[in-house]
C-alpha cells in the first residue's frame, strides 16, 4: 500500500499544492473537533470497517482530476479508503499514521527580534504549539520543547550550538513536554518554576531572576494566573515568551490546573491573578515581540506580533478586571484531551511509557480562553 510519508505530505502542504486534496475519512464531530487545514471531511468510517463496498458511492463524488490523501486517525482505517478509492480509479495514497502523523511534524524559523543573538521558533502545526531556541555566542536555550526531540538537536547543530539551558513556561495540560529529556541528553540544567515542579528534579525559576545565555540575559517574570508556576521570559526588552499567559488574540485559561489537582480551587481568584499578570506583561516595551507557546491556528513559523499589536487586537486586555475575572471565571471551553494524565506527566506524577506519548496527547491544544 503506498503510503505519503508526514514529512513529505508536510512540504506539500507548506508549499501549496493545488493538486492535493486531503480527504479526512473519520467521524464528523472527530473532523470538526481537530483536522488538517483545509482537508475535507467525509464521514465514511463506519462503512469502511464494517463493508467497503458501502463507501464506493461516497467516495466516488471526489474530484477526478486531484491527488488524492486519505486520513484518519492513526493510518489504518484510511489505507482501506486509499484501496477504495483506487479501485475506482483514483490517484490516492494514504497519510501514514493519520493525525498521529501530522501531529508529529515540526517546521522551524528565525524570528526578526531586535537582538545580538539568534531566535528562532518552532511550530507544531498539528497541535498548534510554538517553541523556541535562544543562541547566543555559541550557546543555546531551548524553551516549551515538546518530546519530540529531532527538531531541537538539528537546530543545535544547524547554529552549531551547545545547550544550556532547558525551560519550560509552565506544566502544560495539552502536550508532553520534552525539556526534562532534552536537559538530561545534554547534561544541563532543566528550569521550571517550583510551583508547577510539584514532583520534578528542576532548577527553580524566581521572579526577576536573570538567566545568562551567552551573552543574553533572560529575564523571568512570574505571571501565575494560567497555572501557579507559569512564568514569561523577557529577552534583552526585544521579545516575549508568554507561554499560555497572553496569545495574540486571547490569554490562557484558568481552571487547568485546578482540575488537573494543582492547588487552587477558586477559578475566580485565578482569573484575578492572570488579570494583574497580564498588567506586568503590558508594561513592557511596545516594539517586544510577543511570543506565545501556541497558536490558535495551524501556524507558520514565525508567528509574531508586538505588544502593541497585541494590545490593539485583543479584546481580553481591554477589559477592566471585574469584567476580565467575571468572563474568564464563566467561560470553560472543551478540555484538552486526556488533558489530566498529561498535566500529571509534566509536573512528574505519572511516567507514560514511550510508546504511548502518541497517542496520549492526539487531539487539539485547547489552552487559551474562548
Amino acid at each position: 500500500m503506498e503510503e505519503l510519508p508526514p514529512n513529505e505530505f508536510s512540504e506539500l502542504v507548506h508549499d501549496g499544492d493545488e493538486d492535493l486534496l486531503v480527504v479526512d475519512i473519520r467521524h464528523e464531530a472527530d473532523f470538526e473537533d481537530w483536522h488538517i487545514p483545509g482537508s475535507v471531511n467525509v464521514d465514511v468510517y463506519d462503512e469502511l470497517t464494517e463493508d467497503p463496498e458501502q463507501a464506493k458511492d461516497a467516495l466516488s463524488d471526489l474530484p477526478r482530476e486531484k491527488r488524492i490523501v486519505t486520513v484518519c486517525a492513526a493510518g489504518v482505517v484510511s489505507q482501506t479508503a486509499t484501496e477504495v478509492l483506487n479501485e475506482l480509479g483514483y490517484d490516492a495514497v494514504t497519510l501514514t499514521d493519520g493525525m498521529n502523523g501530522w501531529s508529529r511534524i515540526h517546521r522551524h524559523a528565525e524570528v526578526p527580534a531586535d537582538l545580538d543573538s539568534t531566535l528562532v521558533q518552532v511550530a507544531r502545526p498539528g497541535k498548534g504549539c510554538l517553541s523556541h531556541a535562544l543562541v547566543s555566542d555559541g550557546e543555546a536555550a531551548v524553551f516549551d520543547p515538546s518530546h519530540y526531540l529531532d527538531e531541537y538537536e538539528l537546530i543545535l547543530d544547524e547554529y552549531d550550538a551547545t545547550l544550556v539551558g532547558v525551560f519550560d513556561t509552565h506544566a502544560h495540560a495539552d502536550h508532553v513536554s520534552g525539556a526534562a529529556e532534552l536537559a538530561d541528553r545534554h547534561d544541563t540544567s532543566y528550569y521550571l518554576h517550583p510551583k508547577d515542579a510539584l514532583a520534578l528534579d528542576a532548577t527553580p525559576l524566581e521572579d526577576g531572576q536573570a538567566v545568562p545565555v551567552g551573552q543574553t540575559d533572560v529575564e523571568v517574570i512570574h505571571t501565575p494566573g494560567h497555572s501557579e508556576g507559569s512564568v514569561s521570559f523577557d529577552i534583552e526588552g526585544a521579545a516575549l515568551l508568554t507561554g499560555d499567559t497572553l496569545f495574540h488574540e486571547s490569554v490562557g485559561r484558568v481552571e487547568l490546573g485546578v482540575e488537573a489537582g494543582i492547588e487552587d480551587s477558586d477559578v475566580e481568584r485565578n482569573a484575578a491573578t492572570l488579570y494583574e499578570s497580564l498588567q506586568r506583561l503590558l508594561d513592557r516595551p511596545d516594539d517586544a515581540l510577543v511570543l506565545p507557546a501556541h497558536d490558535l491556528g495551524s501556524p507558520e513559523p514565525p508567528v509574531a506580533a508586538t505588544l502593541a499589536e497585541v494590545k490593539d487586537q485583543n479584546d481580553d486586555l481591554g477589559r477592566d478586571r471585574e469584567e476580565f475575572v467575571e468572563e474568564l471565571a464563566a467561560d470553560i471551553p472543551d478540555h484538552p484531551p486526556n488533558f489530566e494524565r498529561v498535566k500529571r506527566t509534566n509536573v512528574g506524577q505519572e511516567s507514560v511509557p514511550a510508546d504511548e506519548l502518541a497517542e496520549l496527547e492526539l487531539g487539539p491544544n485547547n489552552c487559551a480562553a474562548e
